[in-house]
């Protein structure tokens, strides 16, 4: 086949690896919209679950892309300044950059070309491709210009947030709810390296305004965090790589495919930071197309199946991650709970999750929670 790639991010890389590992002849291209020096974004997590896909389809590129990382099996969550710390909840961590170019050697490896520093809103310099994958993000040029082939929706959800990094060590995934005059700052924080950890801001409307934040600048913004989450960053500072405030929209597609263009990754559907599953799912889309070509004679048929395979599992992911915004966009009527109530709660938050499922995963957590509330427990 003949394979034009819009996008050099996780899914398309993983994609074309997975393509011309599995037969040579291929011929693929892939063009990237971002310079290859660029350094955006801080670290990525995964679940055991997530890395089990890659190793069952990848072995190679898994051990590559594992050998470095950092793996911790707890995490903690902040409320009133104290930590409960929530057992088995094993994340693998690595710098985002990090698993870019292991993914750019791997394909590199095997010749296939990539074009960096060129963004792509037409699929014409495409028209002698057997397939063309649109992987060009959340804001797919692509996608927008064939909107009403892909029908999408972009469901832009209330709450901001502010992406930076850190030198504080955040070694259990860290949830933090800090209460000010202002309203309420939450920070998602891990570390994802020797040296540096991820620290997501996030804040609901009313506590941005509050704040002034709707009228600072990037520096004044960091600087405002910084002094709500002194204690928690120890004195080391927040680092800014283009971290302005955004609201995120999880997308969603009615139509996955177009004639031989098919959406993938954050092109085709969003989840939610607090999920952390969007390089999970792109990776994913990435088996899944790769698995729907190998089985199937022709393009129409492949793209059928690729649906047919992908869409259940995404949309019930995508189902969760809406669940889980919705948590921390209407936490502040918990804020009353108890710490352990708190984080009982927070388990539970997407619905997939009953007091058995926390038993099992956390018993000195459910305990905890049972003796709290000897009149009974939830289902």
């Amino acid at each position: 086949m003949n394979i034009g790639i819009v996008g050099g991010g996780p899914a398309g890389l993983f994609f074309a690896y997975l393509m011309q590992r599995h037969d040579p002849g291929h011929r693929i291209r892939i063009v990237e919209r971002d310079p290859a020096a660029a350094t955006y974004g801080w670290g990525v997590v995964f679940t055991d679950i997530a890395l089990t896909f890659v190793r069952e389809v990848a072995p190679e590129l898994y051990a590559a892309m594992t050998r470095n990382q950092e793996v911790h099996d707890a995490m903690r969550i902040v409320h009133r300044g104290q930590a409960i710390t929530l057992a088995n909840n094993t994340f693998h961590r690595m710098a985002r950059i990090d698993l870019l170019r292991t993914l750019r050697e791997h394909c590199s490896a095997l010749g296939i070309a990539i074009e960096f520093g060129r963004k792509v809103d037409d699929i014409a310099e495409f028209d002698d491709c057997d397939l063309i994958v649109a992987a060009d993000g959340a804001t797919s040029a692509i996608r927008t210009r064939f909107s009403e082939h892909f029908e999408p929706a972009l469901d832009v959800r209330p709450n901001l947030l502010a992406w930076y990094g850190t030198t504080a060590r955040f070694d259990p995934l860290s949830l933090i709810f800090r209460e000010n005059d202002d309203g309420l700052l939450i920070a998602h924080a891990y570390r994802y390296s020797r040296t540096h950890s991820t620290f997501l801001v996030e804040c609901d409307p009313q506590t941005w305004r509050a704040a002034g934040l709707d009228r600072m600048s990037e520096a004044q913004s960091l600087a405002y965090c910084e002094r709500v989450f002194r204690d928690d960053l120890d004195g080391q500072p927040l680092l800014s790589n283009r971290s302005e405030w955004f609201r995120y929209a999880i997308v969603s597609n009615r139509r996955w495919y177009w004639r031989n263009l098919v959406l993938l990754g954050d092109a085709l559907r969003t989840g939610h930071p607090s999920v952390g599953s969007g390089t999970r799912l792109a990776m994913q889309d990435a088996i899944a197309l790769f698995e729907a070509c190998v089985a199937c004679a022709d393009v129409p048929a492949l793209l059928a199946e690729f649906e047919r395979r992908r869409r259940p599992g995404s949309d019930a992911l995508q189902d969760a991650a809406i669940r889980s915004t919705q948590w921390y966009e209407t936490v502040r009527a918990r804020l009353s709970l108890d710490p352990v109530s708190f984080a009982y709660d927070y388990l539970r938050r997407t619905g997939r999750v009953d007091h058995q499922d926390v038993r099992a995963r956390d018993p000195a957590l459910a305990a905890a929670f049972e003796a709290l509330h000897p009149e009974g427990v939830p289902p």
